[in-house]
């Protein structure tokens, strides 16, 4: 009987924690370059149950099968499936379509800087002429931090990535992919960090400008889970209610007959 209060406590928690998922789905819905993430299911490894000191067969323990303790989360994993474009006109608004991360530079608080990987493609230009994301992190090129000529009237990304400014060569984009994303991983909302032994391949992608990658979350398709999930807790619940008031009978009651 506790077991199965157990059993029913692990089903609410990991139905909590899909419902986490789910609303960071939702709330990222309209993050330019965000990639959903998912979430498996398992079963707790089985465990041997074995009859002990009974009665009924001279007090000989021998097992009686195997049981499951619950449900437990299995893989969480992104979908990095292509979100849609859309077109916003801004001259360092970027969009790949196909595989591949724009490669940006973060630097931390003690002043170290790494590189990490994005999608999301709203860029600006600062006063000094190097191109940033919205947190200040600068985007490169293949010869390192992309600086723009201030004073240039006409600045064009190609499909390629190769930027010109006023018609001169400036710099390409450094565009990267990876042999197996399992190896990126999550470091925010749409940034991604390359774990030891990633392995960069040449990218597919082209670059867009003037557009900027959406969100890839199915809003509808994540509501319809969402409700699946609370029936899903709503069951648990009901569980451990029916065997508390099993428990309340079997203590009050019965126990006092």
């Amino acid at each position: 009987m506790v077991r199965g209060l157990y059993t029913a406590y692990t089903g609410m928690a990991n139905e909590q924690k899909r419902l986490d998922i789910i609303a960071n789905n939702l709330a990222n819905a309209s993050t330019v370059g965000y990639k959903e993430e998912n979430v498996t299911n398992q079963a707790f490894d089985e465990v041997l149950t074995i009859k002990v000191r009974d009665n009924s067969e001279s007090f000989v323990d021998r097992p009686v099968g195997r049981m499951s303790l619950g449900v437990k989360l299995g893989e969480a994993y992104t979908n990095f499936t292509q979100g849609s474009l859309r077109n916003t006109g801004n001259t360092y608004h970027l969009a790949l379509e196909g595989k591949g991360f724009f490669a940006v530079s973060v630097t931390d608080r003690d002043g170290n800087a790494d590189i990490k990987y994005t999608r999301n493609g709203t860029f600006t230009m600062t006063k000094d002429g190097h191109i940033v994301d919205s947190d200040g992190n600068h985007l490169l090129g293949e010869s390192g931090e992309i600086i723009v000529p201030v004073d240039a009237a006409d600045v064009v990304i190609d499909a390629t990535g190769g930027i010109y400014a006023d018609g001169n060569y400036v710099d390409t984009l450094l565009i990267t992919d990876f042999e197996d994303y399992n190896y990126l991983k999550r470091a925010g909302d749409t940034m991604f960090e390359a774990l030891e032994g990633a392995v960069t391949i040449p990218a597919s992608a082209t670059v867009a400008q003037g557009y900027t990658e959406q969100s890839n979350v199915n809003v509808v398709s994540e509501m319809v889970e969402m409700i699946a999930v609370t029936r899903a807790y709503e069951a648990n619940q009901k569980v451990i209610q029916s065997i508390d008031q099993t428990l309340d009978l079997a203590a009050n009651s019965v126990g006092k007959v």
